[in-house]
């Protein structure tokens, strides 16, 4: 039986997904220059990390029995994928708008 401390712990490990997945999407934003590199790699690599940070999680005994890997994967991997790029996407600010200081040599 599923107690509250394992849903609270599951849903850590979901923030936590989210969070990666945030900040990776604004590193391939910041660090890619062509139009579709941060877009096919958010839809690659994000995923991938994902998977392992749940993988690691659930074998330590954190989380739920869900019943079967789909469900697994759509909520700790699918979901935090797309609202992490939508966060950052939407509600942070692009790279450019940000004003650096000038260096001097």
């Amino acid at each position: 039986m599923a107690t509250l401390l394992d849903f609270a712990l599951m849903g850590a490990v979901f923030v936590g997904n989210t969070l990666v997945a945030a900040v990776m999407t604004r590193f391939f934003r910041i660090q890619l220059r062509t139009r579709w590199g941060p877009v096919v790699y958010t839809a690659l690599l994000v995923p991938v990390a994902l998977v392992i940070t749940t993988i690691v999680a659930f074998s330590l005994g954190v989380g739920v029995d869900l019943g079967s890997a789909g469900a697994v994967i759509g909520l700790m991997v699918g979901l935090p994928t797309i609202l992490g790029a939508t966060i950052d996407v939407l509600y942070v600010p692009a790279p450019d708008e940000y004003e650096l200081p000038d260096t001097t040599g």
